[in-house]
């Protein structure tokens, strides 16, 4: 069986082609990105020694699918003596799933409910999935796996808000948490790495990327996370604010005679690492612009890296103590720097950084802490696809009568 698999961003599709082994292990046959989606888009496919490169205009994630679906099929990659079946990662499940799915109509109805919820990124996923199906027909099976589901255990006192419980209750309002595919592959691979089961380890996991969360991982999933009902809450973030003061937006509104909308706009596009420095959301751009004496840049820097300690600290108590601190992410997998800046100070908890370790480990997995360091360290680049192909394979190989969709409901 190959297994497809597709991964929408608000402005992104990469996609990765699987072949399942008989062995049950997934070669990668094909890997890509369709970036910068309605603006000068850039397409990169790679399979094997063909490397496939364009500029081009890219109206949506719907023809973005139907450009890697047709590139696939010209390298004669979806040909019909093998079976194959499509992944697709969908950012906002809500409370209707808290496992991978078969999509169905029922399934994209109850996706489509939830955009309010993550616009920037539930539709990107439909528009996919629409092009997928409309591709290769209904006949392809095809699998929703959803970045809410690692946290959706969270215990209500960690997942729910201080709210009229009527009113919570009515919204469907709570902490759903993000950025679960990318928590679960730190664990689940850390885990391999030490070899324990998932259900044993405690570990702080931190994707820090444009987008940044974190969270407190025991018994195989999340008991704590950054992010809540949408993904603007918590750390820092590339155009993020993160948490503020809940008065913030109306009194904003207010002073600069804006509408909440537009407020809610500037809090997800104009804040955060962009917002303080007034100048760039690129790590890399105010590394070197702080290295040049840009006090702004440093300040963005700062006050980034001290959000993160604050919730590694945080998390330790939430979990009464951890074993390791895993760094993932564009941003945790390839800044030196910036690891070196939060884990600073932490030696009381038993954080020991190794300098050499740490600065060698960019963009590979590594410990960079000391061999004598009660708490460890790791770089773990994150693979979501492939957590992705696993559950979807998974899914498929239970027998018919247990896969069924009745229960989704919105």
């Amino acid at each position: 069986m190959n297994i497809l698999v597709f991964n929408c961003g608000s402005s992104t599709l990469k996609f990765k082609l699987f072949r399942m082994t008989a062995a049950d292990i997934l070669e990668t046959l094909a890997s890509g990105i369709v970036d910068k989606i309605a603006g000068a888009s850039r397409v990169d496919f790679v399979c094997g020694d063909i490397h496939f490169e364009e500029q081009k205009a890219v109206a949506d994630h719907s023809e973005a699918g139907k450009i890697v679906l047709n590139w696939l099929r010209a390298q004669n990659l979806l040909n019909q003596s093998e079976s194959l079946a499509v992944g697709h990662r969908v950012i906002h499940g809500g409370d209707c799933f808290s496992e991978p799915v078969l999509i169905d109509d029922s399934v994209i109805a109850a996706v489509d409910a939830l955009s309010e919820l993550a616009p920037l990124h539930n539709q990107p996923s439909l528009q996919a999935i629409r092009a997928a199906r409309a591709v290769l027909g209904l006949e392809t099976p095809m699998v929703a796996v959803f970045d809410t589901a690692f946290h959706h255990r969270m215990p209500e006192y960690a997942s729910r808000y201080a709210l009229p419980q009527d009113l919570a209750d009515r919204h469907r309002i709570k902490r759903y948490g993000f950025h679960g595919l990318a928590h679960r592959f730190m664990m689940e691979h850390y885990a391999s790495m030490v070899n324990k089961p998932p259900a044993q380890v405690k570990v702080i996991t931190l994707q820090l990327g444009n987008g940044c969360s974190a969270s407190a991982v025991a018994g195989g999933h999340s008991i704590d996370t950054s992010m809540g009902f949408t993904p603007l809450e918590g750390l820092i973030m590339g155009t993020r604010s993160g948490d503020i003061d809940p008065s913030l937006p109306g009194f904003i509104a207010r002073r600069e005679g804006a509408s909440i909308e537009a407020v809610e706009k500037w809090l997800n596009t104009r804040s955060g690492l962009l917002g303080v420095s007034g100048s760039s959301k690129d790590m890399r751009e105010l590394l070197a612009a702080a290295g040049q004496g840009d006090a702004k840049a440093n300040l963005a820097i700062d006050m980034f890296c001290y959000r993160v300690k604050k919730t590694i600290g945080a998390y330790l108590a939430v979990l009464r103590g951890a074993e390791a601190v895993i760094f993932g992410g564009g941003i945790g997998e390839n800044a030196p720097e910036i690891r070196a800046r939060i884990l600073s100070g932490l030696e009381w908890c038993g954080l020991k950084l190794d300098s050499e370790r740490n600065a060698s480990a960019i963009g590979r997995e590594r410990r960079i802490t000391t061999d004598d360091s009660p708490v460890q360290a790791y770089v773990i680049p994150v693979d979501e696809a492939i957590i992705i192909a696993r559950d979807t394979v998974a899914l498929l190989k239970k027998r018919p009568g247990e896969v069924s969709n009745e229960s989704v409901q919105w």
